[in-house]
Parts: C-alpha cells; structure tokens; sequence
C-alpha cells in the first residue's frame, strides 16, 4: 500500500475517533444538550421509516396482492437516492438562520403538516368495510413523507459536525443509530401493538373491544403535532453556530458548491475500483430478499398475528445498540470486510429456514394462536437473521470509512451508502412483485365447478399455494 494511502486511512481513523486529529479524548460535559437533541431529531426521523414498514402489515389481509405490496415498497427508496440532492441542502442556505436550519426547520414542519393531513384520510385509503385500499394514494403520500424525513437526514447529519465540540462528533453516528432505531420503534412496533384489538384485549385490557387503543390517523395526527411543536421550539431556542467566521466565501460560493460536489460525485463513480465495489454491493443481497422482503408477510397470511410479529423486535433492540461495540475489534482492524464475508453464507441459510417455517405454519397454528414454542422458534430465526444482517451492516461501513478518500470523505460515504441501500431495495421490490407472478393456484374443493374456480369473488374456495 502507498505510503500516502497509509497516512490518509491512519487520519481517518483519528478524525472517526476523535473528530478531528488530535482533538483528544471524548468529553461530553457542555455537550449533554446537544447530545440530547440530536437524539431527539434522529428519533422522530424514525417515525415516517417505521410507519412505512406497519402499513404493509396493516394491508396484508385486506386483499392487495403481492404486486401492490412491490409498489408500496417504494415508499422505502428516498433514503437510498438521498445523494441526488444532498449536495443542494448542503450548498443553499440562509447565512442568518443557519445553515442546517435553513432545511431543518421548513422539512420538519412540512413532514408535521404532511402528518396532520394524511390523519384526514388515511382510514379511507386503507379500504374500510372491505373496500380496496386505496395504493397508489398510499405509496405516493408514504413516499413523500420519507422524502421529507431524508432530507432531514441530510439536514441532522451536517449540524451534527458543528452542533457538537470536535472531540464530541464521534457520539453523532451513536445518537443516529440510537435515534432511528427508537423512532423505528414506535413507528413500527410501538403502532402495530397499540392498533390490534388481539394486543389490546389480551394485555392491555380488562373487557375485551373490537378496536385498538389507536387508528393509524390518530397515529399521524398525534405525531404531526409533534413535530410542528419541537420544530417551533428549536426554531427559537436552538441556535446554530455561524460557519462564517471559518468560511469567509460562504455566501458567494452557493451554486459553484453544487457543481463542484456533483463533478467529484463523477469523478469517484469513474475509479475503476468503485465501479467493482459499486456493481459487488447493487448484486450481493439478491439472495437475502425474499426472507427480507416477503418471510414477514407470508407469515402473517399464513396465520401469525402481525403484533407478534411486531414484538420480536423488542428484545433484540437493546441488542442492536450495544452491538457495534461488540463487534469493534472485528472492525477496526486491517481487514473490516472480512466480517461481512463471514456473515453472508449464514444468512443465505436463512431464506430455506424461513421458507420451510412459513410453509409448516398452517399446521403448526391449526387455527389457533401460535404456541410459546412456535414463537421461541420463530423468535430463534429471528434473531440468527438479524445478527447476521447487523454484522454484514456494521463491517460494510467500516469498510466504507476505510476506503473512502479522506479529502472528499462525505460524498465518497454517501456515494457508497447509496449503492448499498439501492442494493437492498431493488431485490426486495422485485420479490414482491414476482410473488404474485410464480404462485400456483389449484381449487381443491372437488365440488367446485372450473367456472366458480375462475370466479373466486362468488364462492369461497380452498386454495394450495
């Protein structure tokens, strides 16, 4: 390895740990505040991302086929093209408001009022008394509404590098993984368990109802408020500090910033090295969609309520947290990919094991709640999924860091992160739609006509999968 090479990663590395080199060790006292709303903005940019992922548990038995599923899955793709317009919010703003705030604030408010008008809506979007969901009206608001919350991304990210002091900047990754993973929390787990009349009457309740405690619109309702409310107060009581001072061409630069960031963004993607990396992490998941993207829905429609589902998440989120730190020594070394060589075959083991578990289902429920036993085995697949998923995650941004050119850092990692995500999202999408596409459909009722066969609206049939 050059030797130049070798003193950029080993500067890297210094600015990773400690913000910048030399800065010294982390010492968060007078930084505390800040630690705390950084939290808080991560958090609440988790909430669009986890009520993206319950609406399709919500729509998985109220007759949307799989190919509506693919197309709601869209709603996922603006944190994975993030890097089309980061250089915008990044270059244009308003020098007295502040830079970061420039987008924070007008995003955060628009994503509440988004919220608040969608609450309006949303029940009749979802088909009420049978009536089929309204998708194309879902997926384009659901998107918008994770436009917004990855331009907020963009917007955090940034005031992170100066909201904190230098040798603090490395608790910003950890106040984002924290931040989403708690606001994916309520979005996803917290909603799904409050919405099902089953959670609500069995563990919530003292007289069984027909309802949950909450609807999906009193849901978005309460969090639009939310969001206009703490907008408002970090609007007027959060400043930011003036970049000026240390950026005297500031307010001439604008526009030119905006070219020069997408000419490097052409510049990275023409290295032949890139290129490779660039078509390994766009193919490498293929194999992993279908336990991602599909297990969670087939098993809901084999019988699994989908608040149990839900709850699996909740004993691995503590797990989820502390594991970069577990996995650090793997990391940190010469070799960071190695890792996530490690963990790829594991996980394609998964797709068969979930596979078999969704097809034996039926059986193993016949019509009844699932047992401890089945939801200890599902739990145990569950988290040997998410261990190896969170191991490929972990290595494959270390490896990103470590790679990335020290000089234009911040687009080389978003670039990267980009194809990762698209990486994950295109296959998953795909398998939704191919569902609907490679299922075999046979009446096994011998007392059915092939023309009530053709006509499954009119009789209720028997179908083998």
């Amino acid at each position: 390895m050059p030797v130049t090479k070798r003193r950029n990663i080993a500067e890297k590395e210094e600015l990773l740990e400690n913000g910048e080199p030399g800065a010294g060790k982390s010492d968060i006292r007078g930084d505390e505040v800040n630690i705390a709303v950084l939290l808080f903005l991560y958090t609440l940019q988790g909430i669009p991302l986890g009520l993206g992922g319950a609406v399709p548990m919500l729509l998985q038995n109220r007759g949307i086929t799989y190919t509506q599923q693919a197309e709601f899955s869209f709603v996922n793709w603006p944190f994975s093209i993030k890097l089309l317009w980061a250089p915008i919010v990044d270059a244009i703003f308003c020098q007295k408001f502040g830079r970061r705030k420039t987008w924070l604030v007008p995003v955060q408010y628009l994503i509440g009022i988004v919220m608040i008008i969608m609450s309006n809506g949303v029940t009749e979007w979802l088909g009420p008394d049978g009536k089929a969901p309204s998708m194309p009206i879902l997926t384009m608001s659901f998107m918008f509404l994770n436009f917004l919350a990855a331009t907020q991304d963009i917007a955090v990210d940034g005031w992170a590098l100066t909201m904190l002091k230098r040798c603090n900047v490395g608790h910003a990754s950890t106040c984002n993984t924290v931040g989403q993973t708690a606001g994916f929390f309520l979005g996803y787990v917290l909603f799904l368990a409050l919405e099902s009349p089953y959670f609500c009457n069995k563990y919530l309740r003292f007289e069984p109802e027909t309802t949950g405690m909450v609807t999906l619109s009193g849901f978005l309702m309460f969090w639009g408020w939310i969001f206009i409310l703490t907008t408002t107060l970090i609007a007027f009581l959060k400043h930011e500090v003036d970049e000026s001072a240390n950026d005297k061409d500031s307010k001439a630069r604008g526009m030119s910033d905006i070219v020069i960031a997408y000419k490097q963004l052409y510049t990275i993607i023409k290295l032949p090295a890139v290129r490779t990396l660039a078509l390994v992490l766009f193919t490498a998941k293929i194999g992993f969609c279908a336990s991602d993207a599909v297990s969670g829905l087939k098993l809901v429609e084999a019988g699994v309520p989908r608040e149990d589902l839900a709850l699996l998440a909740v004993p691995l989120v503590p797990i989820q947290i502390i594991m970069p730190v577990l996995l650090a020594k793997h990391t940190t070394g010469p070799e960071p990919l190695s890792l996530w060589l490690r963990a790829f075959p594991p996980r394609l083991l998964v797709g068969p094991a979930v596979a078999a578990l969704a097809a034996l289902t039926p059986a193993l429920l016949g019509g009844e709640s699932p047992s401890y036993f089945y939801l200890l085995l599902l739990m145990s697949l569950y988290a040997f999924h998410q261990t190896c998923l969170y191991c490929m995650f972990v290595a494959v941004l270390a490896f990103f860091a470590k790679v990335s050119d020290p000089a234009v850092g911040g687009t080389y990692m978003t670039l990267l992160n980009t194809v990762s995500n698209l990486g994950t999202n295109w296959p998953n999408t795909l398998a939704l739609w191919a569902i609907d596409h490679l299922t075999y459909k046979k009446c096994t009722a011998p007392e059915l006509t092939d023309n009530m066969c053709a006509n499954p609206l009119e009789v209720e049939v028997s179908l083998d999968r």
